[in-house]
């Protein structure tokens, strides 16, 4: 584990090779609770306390993950979040944000800038483990087509990459994953919870909103190509043949 502060890194205590998990929380006492059960599933962790210290150590820690509490002091998780997700050599980074209960809004905005999943306070280390593995998962991942195609809107599966008209769109992991589900069901219903498993890998407990907020971002992002992703009131959404 490796923890950073302000002034620079503390100490260094293991140095394994897998998957790095960056986590962004100021109580030491959850951040060491998290390192330790995320170090026996041997994934390296780099631990900072505050948001500013997060930012920068991105650039240098290359995480795989960034495991973000909402409640930071200055430059709060929310922040950090938009942040990352608006800069395009950090934004595919997957974010699981770590919020108390009560904090539906904040969960909202979460995902509304970007934020790929998230966990209330308490929770179990084995929920914690399982959604990061979930999510690493979604990112490693790749369907059977290398491109997907649609009026101008082109997407490279292995590559991670969409073009609208020749000119990119950058999406989050998890707007892609939600935008490759439609593509390969295209002319198909796919109902919110189909949705939840198959960008999520898990449901989340009838949820339905992240994916109308996710969907939401995602028309945005398509620009004039919104229109091929078509509402099916009660039930869902659909692909336009």
């Amino acid at each position: 584990m490796e923890v950073y502060t302000l002034t620079g890194r503390v100490c260094v205590l293991n140095f394994l090779t897998m998957a790095t998990i960056l986590v962004i929380e100021d109580d030491k006492d959850i951040a060491n609770l998290i390192a330790y059960h995320l170090e026996k599933e041997k994934y390296k962790v780099v631990i900072t306390h505050d948001g500013e210290t997060g930012l920068s150590l991105i650039q240098k820690a290359h995480p795989s993950l960034i495991l973000l509490d909402l409640m930071l002091p200055e430059l709060d998780g929310l922040e950090v979040c938009r942040m990352v997700k608006t800069n395009p050599s950090t934004q595919n980074i997957p974010i699981i944000m770590v919020t108390a209960k009560g904090e539906e809004i904040d969960k909202i905005t979460g995902f509304e800038l970007g934020a790929d999943d998230y966990i209330v306070k308490p929770f179990s280390p084995k929920e914690l483990v399982l959604r990061i593995k979930a999510v690493l998962r979604r990112m490693s991942s790749s369907p059977e087509k290398h491109f997907l195609e649609a009026d101008g809107l082109v997407v490279d599966v292995d590559s991670y990459k969409v073009t609208i008209d020749g000119q990119p769109a950058h999406l989050t992991a998890t707007e892609f994953n939600l935008l490759v589900a439609l593509m390969e069901k295209r002319g198909r219903v796919l109902g919110r919870e189909i949705l939840l498993q198959k960008a999520w890998d898990y449901s989340f407990e009838g949820y339905a909103r992240t994916v109308d907020v996710h969907i939401k971002r995602l028309r945005q992002k398509l620009r004039n190509k919104a229109y091929l992703i078509e509402t099916v009131r009660g039930v869902g959404y659909r692909f336009k043949e």
